[in-house]
């Protein structure tokens, strides 16, 4: 090997070991791949053997440039195929992994030695898995984090220290989730929204238990964040400018880059190699597309899917499917085989039988083809933030039903902040879901104006991301400034 490649920049991409995580990061990867980077790519051995089962081995064999590896997450072996207990992966894997992303690095550095590739010179994590930093020190090396929230998201995560200091978290009693008590209002934290209130931060804080998982868990990894030599953030200035610049102030460089599904479709053609490698956990349904093509017109089928984690019961299932039926509009729903807690998703024959002409119901699809397509006119969604990123991305507005995490804080934005959708509450019942549903889709009033916000932060999302836009410039610049080192001296 000569000594010009020898020379390549090699980033390590480590995404925590849940969906909608490693989506975000492989993009981030093969946006690093196009600027010429060789990238590794790092699984945990549970999602390793699930990415394999859903897509064929031929999914994890990469290219020269661009590899797999894995790492144990700790956890005792599984041959399930679903989602892992979040508290349980986030314990051990900041426990556990750092020790196996040692040697795979130092493996790595030895086969540079070979002359084989590159030697590390990057770390790219998912800012909840910072133990990575503790490598990327050892090594001498700089590392970006990559926080896969919204930058609100994100900003309500590291003002918890603060709740806890005021004495507001964690909650006196378990009946305060339900008294009334998080409606308070939290108005005194600079960069976030106006009427804030305790419900609208991540969920992780509606505990009685000072030493619970998350709430810990939450607050080491914001803590943390403040050693990486960045901070990048899928989202862009026009939508989160007052959460970005707050952020600015109070960590180290933040670069937002997104949104990442515009970003990589403007950069990554269908004809690159590295253009077909997935992190799809199950298998896509590509049947929904051709159906989706059957239909022709604009605007005319409800999307309905509650993302990789949200589980519910059957009755809310139930209340889901009747508000889809009576709404009389085309739908077409995402059931994963784990949707409904501790038993499978059964929808009664009734159903089945009244909406054949025009539902379809599938396990998985790919979400950002079924976005773009012409045809769809709402979504329904749990609020995470790829789902949102990618709906304002296409121009998409939403009903949103937010489960867990910053999915609520994602979810008072959309609908207060920046206009393009609406709420169900808790207790979703079929009526609300048919009245939604019809007020998005033709709703002269509310709807109509949501619609229109939509196609508004469309065209905002398409100029951030284009040649010369706000959030391409400064993929770019933390390119150079960061990972390369290139600092610019103004």
């Amino acid at each position: 090997m000569d000594s010009a490649s020898s020379e390549k920049a090699h980033a390590i991409c480590v995404p925590f070991p849940a969906q909608g995580h490693m989506n975000p990061m492989l993009q981030v990867a093969k946006l690093l791949h196009t600027h010429g980077f060789h990238i590794t790519f790092v699984l945990t051995e549970f999602n390793h053997r699930r990415l394999v089962l859903s897509s064929g081995q031929e999914a994890v064999r990469g290219l020269p440039d661009f590899q797999f590896q894995t790492i144990p997450d700790g956890l005792p072996f599984s041959e399930e195929d679903a989602t892992q207990d979040a508290p349980a992966i986030c314990d051990s894997t900041s426990k556990n992994c750092l020790p196996h992303l040692r040697r795979l690095l130092a493996e790595l550095n030895e086969e540079n030695n070979n002359n084989s590739q590159p030697p590390v010179s990057c770390i790219v994590s998912d800012g909840a898995m910072s133990f990575t930093l503790d490598a990327a020190r050892e090594l001498g090396i700089p590392e970006v984090l990559f926080w896969t929230t919204s930058a609100c998201g994100y900003l309500a995560y590291n003002y918890y220290r603060h709740l806890m200091d005021r004495g507001l978290i964690p909650l006196k009693d378990v009946g305060n989730i339900s008294d009334g008590f998080l409606d308070t209002r939290v108005d005194w934290l600079p960069g976030l929204m106006k009427g804030m209130r305790l419900k609208d931060f991540p969920t992780f804080l509606r505990t009685v238990d000072a030493n619970d998982i998350m709430l810990n868990f939450a607050l080491q990894q914001t803590s943390r964040a403040s050693q990486a030599s960045a901070i990048i953030l899928n989202t862009f200035e026009d939508l989160e400018q007052l959460a970005i610049t707050t952020l600015e102030k109070i960590l180290p460089p933040i670069y937002s880059i997104g949104p990442l599904t515009l970003l990589s479709h403007n950069k990554i053609s269908n004809e690159s190699p590295i253009a077909t490698i997935t992190t799809s956990l199950w298998k896509k349904d590509d049947l929904c597309l051709d159906w989706l093509d059957r239909h022709h017109d604009p605007r005319s089928i409800v999307y309905v899917n509650f993302g990789s984690i949200t589980v519910m019961t059957n009755e809310q299932l139930l209340e889901f499917a009747w508000g889809l039926a009576n709404s009389g509009y085309h739908f077409l729903w995402v059931i994963r085989p784990d949707l409904v807690k501790g038993e499978s998703s059964v929808l009664p024959p009734e159903f089945i039988e009244e909406t054949k002409e025009r539902g379809l119901m599938v396990s998985w699809c790919a979400q950002e083809e079924v976005l773009m397509h012409p045809t769809i006119g709402v979504f329904l969604t749990h609020s995470g933030w790829n789902s949102t990123i990618e709906s304002i991305s296409f121009g998409v507005p939403m009903i949103c039903w937010p489960f867990f995490a910053e999915q609520q804080t994602n979810c008072r934005y959309t609908c207060v902040e920046w206009g393009l959708g609406m709420e169900i509450g808790n207790n979703v019942n079929k009526k609300d879901v048919e009245e939604l549903i019809r007020e998005m889709m033709t709703g002269e009033q509310k709807g109509k104006e949501m619609r229109k916000k939509a196609i508004e932060w469309k065209e905002s999302a398409i100029k951030a991301t284009s040649p010369h836009g706000a959030s391409l410039v400064n993929f770019e610049r933390m390119i150079s400034e960061v990972l390369l080192g290139n600092k610019v001296v103004h």
